[in-house]
């Protein structure tokens, strides 16, 4: 008797362990963006959503990108890559820095949207930077991005 509840005590210990370390808080999955500029108000300047995959050495693979606001920035498509530096994962709530660029398909001119920031939570807050070759294409600001 004395040896199962022994067993049961490591096996209960061993599953919670799992749990705080287990991928449920990992960036991977679909995520929406709102771009937020002073310069324009309250109002987003880009919208987007996207699929991120942790690929291993801080890389994060970059699928499903949608721009959902209309601009001539990015209106023939774009490609994207970006890093994730994990700093803690505690109890499935992951923290850590993140950075994601997007560049324009030619057939939009020459241009790059970067963004630096924190995820704490599931959500990611930080700057971004568009410079850029196309009418109206340049900005910096603020954005939000949340899993969904």
């Amino acid at each position: 008797m004395k040896y199962f509840g022994t067993m049961l005590v490591l096996g209960t210990a061993l599953a919670l362990a799992g749990c705080a370390s287990g991928s449920g808080g990992s960036i991977n999955g679909n995520w929406t963006a709102a771009l937020m500029s002073p310069a324009i108000g309250s109002s987003p300047v880009f919208n987007f959503s996207v699929t991120l995959t942790q690929t291993g050495g801080g890389n994060l693979s970059v699928t499903n990108l949608n721009f959902t606001t209309a601009s001539p920035c990015f209106a023939a498509g774009a490609t994207a890559t970006g890093g994730f530096a994990l700093s803690g994962d505690m109890n499935g709530v992951t923290s850590g820095g993140f950075q994601l660029s997007i560049q324009s398909l030619p057939a939009s001119g020459n241009n790059l949207l970067t963004l630096q920031g924190t995820d704490t939570n599931n959500t990611i807050t930080g700057t971004w930077t568009l410079t850029g070759t196309g009418a109206g294409c340049t900005g910096s600001g603020t954005f939000i991005m949340n899993k969904s």
